[in-house]
């Protein structure tokens, strides 16, 4: 099997990808929860209390 000519990254390369990449993953969990919580107050509490 040949050996692959991608893109080799150093370790520091490496550690600033993951730092952004958990930047991201903050940014897009805080995103939920503020949808979430604009969804609850928008329609009250009660709308979990509904039937199903």
């Amino acid at each position: 099997m040949a050996e692959e000519d991608g893109v080799r990254l150093t370790a520091e390369q490496q550690r600033q990808r993951r730092r952004r990449n958990v930047a991201i993953a903050w940014a897009l969990g805080a995103l939920v929860v503020l949808f979430w919580l604009v969804t609850i107050f928008k329609l009250g509490g009660n709308v979990l209390n509904r039937p199903l």
